[in-house]
């Protein structure tokens, strides 16, 4: 799918990305234990004559920690990007933990931007030290740690595919598994199975945790251009409330909430709507 893989120098830090699809660019800000290699949500756009470049945001893949040092920097280093690949202009779209980079770019280099697109996006403050999901994942992330986490997911989704989707799905949604059951595409359990070999966190999971806290509402206040916000009322993961407040702020938003049954709104008998209306929007700019 990832047809072009390169990567760049920026201020002595390796970044590294990939381009998938020819036509109008698209910047992926990919989500959290993700990469340049992500899938979800692709193929429509690359048939619909949008072209996908996704840098691993920093800490993830083969992209420096030290890029990460602040949404500034991480941004600063997305422009350079825009610009070795001889570009004016693209289109954001950032996902889940990738939305405070997506919400920093669109506000501080708006000559770079057609539009935003904010899919199940963190906007605002979201794990806190104090909490226990927060100490947890401290742990489990870690980068001395998070390779061995990851393996025993992929191994157990092998294994016992169906088991290990129950198990993590109350981590995606509020719904019951009962009530996400009707929901579930065909290939739900599948795609969550692929997405747990291709998961990996490196550095890049803390820093997303450290950086939720450096996007300001001025900064959201900022934002001019353009900007679909897409969030499923049922995310376990980022809450409902990330995308409401972010409507309330950007002034040329429009909230579409989704009926997905949860985080990944992607899956589900719910996700060719949710693609057509991010493509009714994209088309439109």
């Amino acid at each position: 799918m990832h047809g072009i893989k390169g990567s760049f120098s920026f201020e002595g830090d390796e970044l590294e990305y990939t381009i998938a699809g020819k036509g109008q660019p698209i910047l992926v800000l990919h989500g959290g234990h993700s990469n340049c290699y992500e899938t979800f949500g692709y193929v429509p756009l690359i048939q619909n004559g949008f072209m996908l470049i996704t840098p691993s945001r920093p800490g993830y893949g083969e992209t420096s920690a030290a890029i990460g040092d602040s949404l500034a920097k991480a941004c600063r280093a997305y422009v350079q990007l825009i610009k070795h690949l001889r570009l004016k202009k693209v289109h954001i779209l950032a996902i889940s933990a990738g939305g405070p980079s997506g919400l920093y770019f669109a506000s501080h280099y708006p000559e770079h931007v057609n539009t935003l697109t904010l899919q199940s996006a963190v906007t605002k403050v979201w794990h806190m030290p104090q909490d226990n999901i927060y100490r947890i994942a401290r742990v489990i992330f870690h980068p001395y740690t998070e390779k061995y986490t990851w393996k025993l997911m992929a191994g157990m989704s092998n294994l016992f595919p169906a088991w290990t989707f129950r198990l993590m799905v109350s981590s995606f949604s509020s719904l019951t598994f009962k009530q996400i059951k009707p929901l579930l595409g065909e290939t739900d359990i599948d795609d969550v199975r692929k997405m747990n070999h291709r998961q990996r966190s490196g550095a890049g999971f803390l820093i997303d945790l450290s950086q939720t806290k450096d996007i300001k509402s001025k900064d959201v206040m900022n934002i001019s251009v353009p900007t679909l916000i897409m969030h499923s009322k049922y995310d376990g993961a980022v809450p409902f409330e990330h995308a409401d407040e972010a409507h309330q702020l950007i002034r040329e938003s429009r909230l579409c909430v989704l009926d997905s049954w949860g985080h990944l709104i992607w899956l589900g008998k719910e996700a060719s709507a949710v693609q057509e209306q991010l493509l009714g929007f994209l088309n439109n700019r």
